[in-house]
């Protein structure tokens, strides 16, 4: 159109004006140029569709040759199964894999050359599912895809010979084993006698354990010895509920080649581990099979497991074990015994049942090995991820920015039963036997826990009970109460009850109460039972809360990790960089309490005993937790009579006696004798009240709906009173004075009963309260010491061992050879070089008053010279008791950036929690300097004392008209206050932290720039709003004047309280924090999951149960020579008791009582025999 129209221009001008031809002949040109040019642009337009249409095309066959196909070969029962489809939906996610599961029908009726195409092979073989294993491995030959588990390997999983052969080859333990061979027809050298078998030259004693050299066959015996009832425990594939049979047959199998091997004692739990690929390993606890036989299922009728941490050892041995046997995901069994983990199976490819983390992990690392080797064969970019993470720096409170290295806690056991004690001596000579039996003989004391132990003396005292003709020289009442104790519960754990000796010469033994004087020369035994002391279901939840809120103390701690909170400690644990070791004392509450803390610590799941068995360890090393000292007890002993004799006093006690008995003058006792008076009239008021109540159950006993009254924790009403009695009768002794050392029992009672059994509203149950906490805070700090020598002399013969231990502890952050990844396989983690070590010491009263003595007189910090440490002491100077789960924290920083030999190198700050609330008024307990103060700002300390003389007066009028009336415990809503009037926004945070950023490297606040919060991260740290009045420590606000005391208080308060561990609370004191570095370790917990419902009735109190107060700082910038030189000093002080020069012994290998088989009390067969004599004297 365009050149038709300018020819018909051209054509009209020539003929309408000749003189134009110029004109037409310039247009003619730039038609021509014009024409060129459009050309040449329709050639362009065409090369350039061209182009477009081949890049489209090569577009289209790259896509098509990115999808990297996974091939799944198995059977149709294990690629349907749940975990497969869970890990196979999740690893289907990545962008360029593709999952091909083979159809069953094809792989067993089609050729290989007919099989799919695959670039990537998941298969394993199933032999009872008839798997074609050899046909599978033509494939792999046929078409080469990359392997996850290598084929021709798992030929070898089949025969147990070959998998004990290549663990021992790749230098990994298994128990002992021979291999009886009968299968080349040459047999071998084989004997069998009673009690024990010879294989070729190895011996095994019964108990061994049996096993078929098929793999697949696991019908597996366990031969038990004679003295034990001989016969064995068949193990076969479960069936419905069972694992496991008993049998009587005792012979071997002589049918078949077998291999023996050692039986390793597990304390009846396995182990089971599962590996995908070398650097990640998930372990699982199960009971052992040979247990009982009797699998234990949940509610949705899957095994039940518990997961587990791995020691570093065990991690080595998972790697090892994958790459040995050329499996990427694998599971093997392994058993932990002799402080060694022995693997005694490998399964092969096999998954985590019911773990969606483990789901999660499985894909990403299955995932992440597929696209990085073949993802450079497909040209596909790819380059694995790394999840973000907290630094390892942490804010101080001195200003800079410090690695946390160590963490050492020393926490007091959770709330307990009332413990109980009956001491006898005892003369006949089957007690002496039992002394000789188990060695008492040589040290003149035994203690006696095991269920088989215990069983022996319950046969002993049943023995004297039924036979009539012998003489027994012990008393008949408390034989029957021996015999009582041990019968109890129908069964022995080890945990509940002791039995201890002592050998006492010719002396002879008195009590307290004088009904035990026995008149008989002669040498002699102790006999001193106790039971009781239990944790309580309140006491383990204390313990769960409190492990809970302990990983917000680490770096990140206030993120969240796999759905809870403290993902810095979760973070570290997971990726094998955190070295943790829990220690315990021997008494089952207090290795109770360690399991539940535990279990909170690292978002555990299940019942405490697996946990307790795996990752609790029993600390009775020469009085590591636990004291035996016969020296330390006649020191105690000393300063007991000295109380005796004090606080029997018939008239009110004046100022020389405060200065006996008070001679330090701790504002806390001082305020307590005090309120006492007369001591005389106090414990005949005690005495009074303790007949009440007493007087008060008998009634309840006798009317007829005794069984409404449902008492806490299963007690019942005969028990609770039985234990009151006896306190009755111990108290007050034949000469009308009264025993002072009953009065921290008689407290410990009625603060049981009142916390957990109020709705009996026994009368009188408030004053004995009040009156027996007055007591006892006077007797129980005193009774450590009432001089200084003497309290370091008691303090010192506790824990000198503990104390040595934990300057190992501090001295070893010091050394290289820590608890590190290996950077070469640490794909994945940003900082496989840092490392935290965690010491946990969990331990009863004693020690944690013991190791507070020594940092308070033993001179860590000179109070004239240090004003902290000053206010610190006021403040635990200040605090009456020492509560359940009590803390003493020790928290050790590292900056790299200093020299290695200067002292500015390591920080460490010392903090202390009074442990659970108890019924006393909160206005009225002492305030600390908060958690992690400020070190250049003055000392921000509430006074101990606070309350106005006005106020008090108040209550003490409002209690003598309210008393009766006002209930025993109070609702949160009753006590609910808002806060926001205490708390302000902090808006002045970024100033303060780019101060703390100038003394970090660029590396840091690089990161600390760009870095966000987690997506779980609580808000921003807000700051308390201080009073604007001092509230430093006086010496004159500490001295307690005669109307100043909180025993004229109801005693009776709510348990849960703002700002301690609780259904509202915080780990942390939040009195201070008052710089944005500060705050940075200040979690917030109040965003809490929900509590599970309690469903039996012994349960009822547990989410009653009194929060934890909070951390408060007692120093904060101490430095690690100073904390070493202080142990060095106080391990080495020349006392004279010879406790103090104890050398830590090399630990026993006797199994702690967590190694305990449960056991079932026997029948008594001396009332069978009765019987059996009864009748035979009616017939004659």
């Amino acid at each position: 159109m365009f050149m038709l129209f300018w020819m018909r221009y051209i054509c009209f001008l020539l003929l309408s004006d000749v003189n134009c031809c110029a004109t037409v002949c310039i247009i003619i040109l730039l038609i021509s140029r014009l024409c060129c040019v459009l050309s040449e642009k329709v050639k362009m337009d065409k090369v350039e569709e061209e182009f477009m249409q081949s890049e489209d095309t090569n577009r289209r066959s790259t896509q098509d040759q990115k999808q990297i196909i996974v091939g799944i070969c198995a059977m149709a029962k294990k690629t349907k199964s749940k975990p497969m489809q869970e890990i196979l939906n999740r690893l289907d996610m990545f962008e360029y894999i593709s999952i091909d599961v083979f159809d069953e029908s094809v792989i067993l009726n089609s050729p290989v050359s007919e099989w799919p195409h695959c670039d990537c092979l998941i298969s394993f073989h199933s032999t009872d599912l008839g798997f074609p294993l050899q046909k599978a491995l033509e494939y792999t030959e046929l078409r080469q895809p990359f392997l996850i588990n290598d084929l021709q390997a798992q030929f070898n999983l089949q025969d147990r010979r070959i998998v004990y052969k290549m663990l021992q080859q790749n230098g990994i333990e298994t128990p002992r084993y021979a291999v009886c061979d009968r299968s080349s027809g040459k047999g071998c050298h084989f004997e069998e006698y009673e009690d024990h078998i010879v294989v070729g030259n190895e011996v095994f004693h019964k108990p061994f354990v049996e096993k078929p050299v098929d793999a697949e066959d696991h019908n597996i015996h366990i031969y038990y010895p004679s003295s034990a009832g001989g016969g064995c425990q068949k193990l076969f594939r479960k069936i419905g509920n069972r694992s496991s049979q008993y049998s009587t047959q005792s012979c071997v199998r002589r049918a078949g080649s077998y291999l023996y091997e050692d039986f390793m004692p597990t304390d009846g739990t396995d182990v089971k581990v599962y590996t995908v690929g070398a650097d990640y390993a998930h372990a699982e606890a199960r009971k052992s099979p040979a247990l009982d036989g009797k699998v234990e299922r949940d509610s949705e009728g899957k095994e039940v497991r518990f997961p587990v941490i791995l020691s570093a050892k065990e991690k080595l041995i998972a790697r090892q074990v994958c790459l040995a046997f050329k499996q990427t995901v694998c599971g093997f069994d392994f058993l932990r015994a002799h402080g060694k983990s022995f693997v005694c199976d490998v399964n092969g490819f096999s998954f985590v049942k019911n773990s969606m983390k483990y789901y999660d992990d499985c894909a990403k690392v299955l995932g992440n090995i597929i696209m990085r080797d073949l993802a450079p064969q497909f040209h596909i970019p790819w380059s694995i991820t790394t999840d973000a993470e907290d630094i390892p720096i942490v804010p101080t409170t001195s200003g800079t920015m410090m690695e946390l290295r160590c963490v050492i806690a020393v926490v007091r056991h959770g709330d307990r039963t009332p413990k109980q004690k009956m001491k006898m001596e005892v003369r006949h000579q089957k007690f002496f036997d039992l002394f000789t039996k188990y060695n008492g003989h040589k040290t003149g004391k035994l203690k006696l826990k095991r269920p088989k132990q215990l069983q022996e003396v319950l046969d002993v005292a049943r023995s004297l009970l039924a036979d009539s003709d012998t003489i027994v020289k012990e008393k008949l009442n408390k034989l029957e109460q021996l015999k009582s104790v041990l019968e109890m519960y129908g069964h022995f754990s080890g945990i509940n009850r002791k039995v201890q000796f002592k050998y006492l010469s010719t002396r002879t033994m008195t009590s307290s109460s004088e009904d035990d004087l026995q008149c008989y020369s002669g040498p002699s035994l102790l006999l001193i039972l106790k039971w009781g002391g239990e944790l309580t279901p309140a006491g383990r939840r204390q313990a769960e809360e409190l492990g809970q809120a302990f990983r917000c103390m680490y770096p990140g701690g206030q993120g969240d990790y796999a759905g809870f909170p403290g993902c810095g400690l979760l973070r570290l644990h997971s990726t094998y960089r955190h070295d943790l070791k829990i220690y315990a004392s021997d008494e089952g509450r207090v290795q109770m309490t360690a399991a539940a803390f535990a279990k909170g610590l690292l978002a555990l799941e299940g019942e405490l005993t697996p946990i307790l068995v795996q990752m609790v360890k029993s600390a009775n090393m020469n009085g590591l937790l636990d004291n035996e000292g016969d020296n330390l007890s006649d020191c105690q002993q000393k300063v007991k009579a000295k109380l005796q004799d004090l606080l029997n006093k018939r008239a009110t006690l004046t100022d020389d006696d405060f200065k006996q008995i008070v001679p330090l003058q701790s504002s806390s006792v001082l305020k307590a004798i005090r309120f006492v008076g007369n001591p005389n009239e106090k414990c005949t008021k005690i005495y009074n009240h303790m007949q009440s109540l007493t007087s008060q159950m008998k009634k309840l006993l006798s009317q007829k709906d005794k069984g409404m009254h449902s008492l806490y924790h299963n007690e019942s009403l005969e028990i609770m009173l039985q234990r009151w009695a006896k306190l009755e009768r111990d108290f007050k002794m034949k000469n009308g004075s009264f025993d002072i050392s009953k009065i921290p029992d008689i407290y410990d009672c009625i603060k049981y009963d009142l916390q957990h059994n109020r709705n009996l509203g026994l009368d009188k149950s408030i004053d004995l309260y009040r009156d027996s906490k007055s007591l006892a805070d006077v007797v129980i700090p005193q009774e450590y010491g009432i001089s200084r020598n003497e309290k370091l002399e008691i303090a010192l013969g506790y824990c000198v061992p503990l104390l040595r231990k934990m300057r190992v502890d501090l001295q070893r952050n010091l050394d290289e050879d820590t608890y590190r990844l290996n950077p070469r396989y640490s794909r994945g983690v940003l900082s496989p070089g840092r490392h935290v070590r965690t010491r946990l010491y969990f331990t009863s009263e004693s020690h944690i008053h013991s190791l507070l003595t020594v940092l308070q007189y033993g001179g860590l910090c000179n109070e004239k010279e240090d004003s902290q440490w000053k206010g610190a002491m006021e403040y635990v100077d200040a605090v009456s008791e020492l509560n359940y789960m009590t803390q003493i924290v020790i928290m050790l920083y590292e900056d790299p950036n200093e020299d290695p030999q200067s002292e500015k190198r390591f920080h460490i700050e010392l903090h202390f929690s009074a442990g659970a609330k108890g019924n006393q008024p909160e206005e009225d307990f002492p305030q600390g300097g908060g958690f992690r103060p400020g070190s250049k700002p003055p000392s921000r300390a509430h006074s101990p004392v606070t309350k106005s003389p006005e106020r008090k007066q108040d209550a003490n009028d409002n209690l003598k008209s309210e008393d009766k009336k006002r209930p025993l415990f109070y609702t949160d809503s009753e006590e609910e206050e808002s806060d926001e009037d205490d708390v302000i926004n902090d808006d002045g945070g970024d100033e303060d932290e780019d101060e703390d950023l100038k003394n970090t490297s660029n590396a840091v606040r690089a990161f600390l720039r760009t870095s966000k919060p987690h997506r779980s991260a609580p808000p921003p740290a807000v700051h308390i709003r201080q009073p604007e009045q001092s509230r430093k420590y006086s010496a004159r606000t500490l001295r307690p004047q005669a109307n100043d005391d909180h025993y004229a208080m109801n005693p009776l308060r709510p348990y849960e309280f703002k700002g301690g561990l609780g259904s509202r609370s915080k780990l942390f004191s939040n009195r201070v924090l008052t710089s944005a570095s500060a705050s940075a370790s200040f979690p917030n917990l109040n965003k809490k999951k929900n509590t599970p419902k309690i469903d039996s009735a012994e349960d009822t109190n547990e989410a009653s149960a009194s929060s934890i107060r909070p951390l408060e700082t007692l120093h904060n910038s101490l430095s690690l020579k100073q904390m070493n030189d202080f142990l060095d000093k106080v391990v080495l002080m020349d006392i004279q008791n010879s406790s103090t020069e104890t050398n830590m012994a090399a630990p026993t290998h006797e199994p702690s009582f967590n190694a305990f088989v449960p056991m079932k009390v026997r029948p008594n067969e001396y009332e069978a025999v009765g019987v059996e004599v009864e009748e035979v004297k009616k017939t004659n």
